[in-house]
């Protein structure tokens, strides 16, 4: 990694509206991540019937659905266990497995990439398990920690390790660049719509 292709990943990667910060630990990455959920609404899908008048009993339950949840499969133990004492203390709740009960949405997905493109501003990242894969997805927001030793020029410096690894089925590799997007409705540029509403990218001094 050289600092050119760094500054060359941060332009980029805002061109396709991803919001990037460095951090300089872990610790610092997981409580910005804790920031983050705290400062947002929380997401969950409307309950059928919410939208309605309704008593104040049921007001009440509506409101219940409404906890914050953080998504961070993939990590460490010892990052996750300190990842989820954070959320309690805060109030959120926080799961590394799972996820299939949380398709309606949310709030954070925290995950690690395993490099960066310089030449597009994108994330690569190991997805071999179900859970990882629903966690960059139903978010609302991602939060991807990038150590910067890890950016390179483009995916073609990668592609030695990729082939390796499609060697070894079954596995499952993402890129991802911006937050999701799409102008199928009437050509008007969406964002969130297929998935993360932002993407924010933690770069790590490593």
């Amino acid at each position: 990694m050289t600092t050119d292709y760094c500054q060359t990943f941060v332009d980029k990667a805002k061109a396709v509206s991803a919001i990037v910060s460095e951090v300089k630990s872990e610790d610092e990455a997981l409580q910005y991540v804790i920031d983050l959920c705290d400062r947002k609404e929380a997401c969950q899908l409307l309950v059928s019937g919410c939208e309605r008048d309704l008593s104040e009993k049921a007001e009440q339950l509506c409101e219940a659905k409404q906890k914050k949840v953080i998504a961070a499969p993939g990590l460490t133990k010892a990052l996750y266990d300190k990842l989820a004492e954070m959320s309690a203390k805060a109030g959120f709740e926080c799961i590394d497995s799972g996820m299939r009960d949380h398709l309606a949405g949310v709030d954070i997905g925290f995950t690690f990439a395993e490099y960066g493109m310089a030449e597009t501003g994108s994330l690569m990242l190991d997805c071999p398990g179900e859970d990882m894969r629903l966690a960059t997805m139903v978010s609302e927001f991602h939060v991807c920690v990038l150590p910067k030793s890890k950016i390179c020029k483009d995916s073609y410096a990668v592609e030695e390790m990729m082939l390796a690894r499609m060697g070894k089925t079954p596995d499952y590799l993402a890129f991802i660049t911006g937050a999701s997007r799409t102008a199928d409705i009437e050509r008007v540029l969406a964002l969130g719509v297929h998935g993360p509403l932002e993407l924010h990218i933690l770069l790590l001094e490593d």
